[in-house]
């Protein structure tokens, strides 16, 4: 008797054996072009051969070792950061997932503050975790743990800058936002309620927290989602999947007025800036540089919505599409799991977001082949009605 996988989502029927950038193959050596990308996270492409060679050179030397401690990984990646990290933000954490890095920046600005109110927006999705949960708008997510959530949130209408001014106050410790909700439905934030939602956290004194788990490291056309908005810079800076292209890690950066209020011993993490986790990291910032990938992103993210609009423009079931850089919503009419199911059966892996939009999320690696095969097999599930 084996043991068993405690499963929270239906398992996809596939079985996958191997993956290359792009692409994936089953037990039956089918391929398939994946958009799933595992939620994002392979946004540089599966065993990036970059990547891939900075970790397996440090498995080579050091796996363990404690933010205590000093080693060559930590100093490498912190002396790269400063190349994709805006000056303002320079004091960074690493821990193992993108919920953690939520904790963290919930506990840092409460204590920072010294207030409990804390603002984040409709449709937003920060994790699982408690805390994280807690700042999540789902009730799927929330109901089963509601009764241990943190009280003291307050949930704005995103995009709304007529109610920012009473939502944020005097009494709130931080406004947690995403530049591009993407669980939530890939809805981008207009520039004018990125910036009215700075203008108010800094006028209140309560702590800016950008949450760019999905969107950051160049997914949108910039190594920042907030820069291509026009955005100041947050006091709190939220990332992960794609900055270890794989391996789990996430990175907190703060300002240095939010590092000179830690405190030893407020928060801690066992496997937090392990060295293969910082050499994943070190590896998916010199291919960030080096292969401009926010450009590409913004080339390729073009090119979706160009053909987006050329295959879907008269399909009735389908209300919009949206291409923010490689962050691709195309919205239906409908629910989307039959046709997510369909795409699938057709070589392309996708998944979804909010309730009723189909969600792409392709590594920049990506060509106009794919998009063109991924557009076309979109269509066809669409028109066919499954």
């Amino acid at each position: 008797m084996n043991a068993r996988l405690l499963r929270f989502y239906p398992p996809r029927g596939l079985k996958i054996v191997k993956a290359y950038m792009q692409y994936v193959w089953d037990d039956k050596w089918n391929k398939y072009l994946d958009y799933y990308n595992g939620y994002g996270v392979g946004f540089l492409g599966h065993r990036n051969p970059r990547v891939v060679a900075k970790i397996v050179e440090q498995l080579g030397t050091l796996m363990i070792n404690s933010p205590s401690f000093d080693d060559p990984a930590k100093e490498e990646l912190m002396a790269k950061l400063p190349k994709i990290l805006p000056n303002t933000l320079l004091n960074v954490y690493f821990q193992n997932s993108g919920a953690e890095a939520v904790e963290l920046a919930l506990k840092l600005a409460l204590h920072y503050t010294n207030r409990e109110k804390v603002v984040a927006f409709k449709r937003a999705f920060h994790g699982r975790t408690l805390g994280a949960l807690s700042l999540t708008w789902g009730s799927e997510y929330r109901k089963p743990s509601e009764r241990a959530l943190y009280k003291n949130v307050v949930f704005a209408d995103f995009n709304s800058v007529e109610e920012l001014d009473k939502v944020i106050d005097e009494n709130t410790a931080a406004v947690f936002v995403e530049p591009v909700q993407g669980e939530g439905g890939i809805n981008p934030a207009t520039p004018e309620f990125m910036n009215a939602v700075a203008r108010r956290a800094r006028e209140v004194g309560a702590v800016l927290v950008y949450d760019e788990v999905q969107a950051g490291f160049g997914r949108t056309g910039y190594v920042w989602a907030y820069q291509g908005l026009g955005a100041p810079d947050p006091d709190v800076l939220l990332s992960g999947k794609a900055i270890g292209n794989g391996y789990p890690v996430s990175m907190v950066a703060v300002s240095d007025k939010i590092a000179e209020s830690v405190v030893p011993g407020m928060h801690g993490s066992t496997y937090g800036a392990n060295p293969v986790a910082l050499a994943a990291v070190s590896g998916a910032v010199d291919v960030l540089l080096e292969d401009e990938v926010p450009k590409q992103a913004r080339e390729k993210g073009k090119l979706f919505q160009e053909m987006l609009e050329e295959k879907l423009k008269d399909v009735k079931l389908v209300r919009d599409y949206r291409a923010i850089g490689l962050m691709v919503g195309v919205e239906l009419r409908v629910k989307p799991g039959k046709y997510i199911e369909a795409l699938q059966r057709e070589g392309v892996l996708s998944l979804k977001a909010g309730t009723t939009v189909i969600r792409f999320l392709p590594p920049y690696v990506t060509t106009s082949e794919d998009i063109n095969f991924a557009t076309e097999r979109l269509r066809k599930v669409l028109v066919s009605g499954v």
